[in-house]
Formats: C-alpha cells, sequence, structure tokens
C-alpha cells in the first residue's frame, strides 16, 4: 500500500510539500517529522485508474 504524506505550514495548515511513499517508509517519515516538530498529514494514496 502506498500513502500520501503532506508537509503542512506552521502557520495556517496548507500542505507545502507532498510526496508518495510506501508502508515501510511511513514510520521513518513520521519519526523524522516528531523529531523536528513538524506537522505533517498522512493518507492512503489514490490508486491510478486500471
Amino acid at each position: 500500500m502506498r500513502f500520501e504524506i503532506m508537509r503542512l505550514d506552521d502557520v495556517d495548515g496548507t500542505a507545502v510539500d507532498t510526496t508518495v511513499v510506501d508502508a515501510a517508509s511511513v514510520n521513518r517519515i513520521v519519526q523524522q517529522a516528531a523529531a523536528i516538530g513538524q506537522r505533517i498529514l498522512i493518507r492512503p494514496a489514490e490508486s491510478p485508474a486500471s
């Protein structure tokens, strides 16, 4: 499964950066964000139409 991770602006909460990663990478990204106090939003990535 893949997830979309959005880095959020500290002031107004708008997405300033978006990346799509596999499930194995989510924990590492969450730990990095927590270490520096970064706000992120994680949601399942949309599957491409087949």
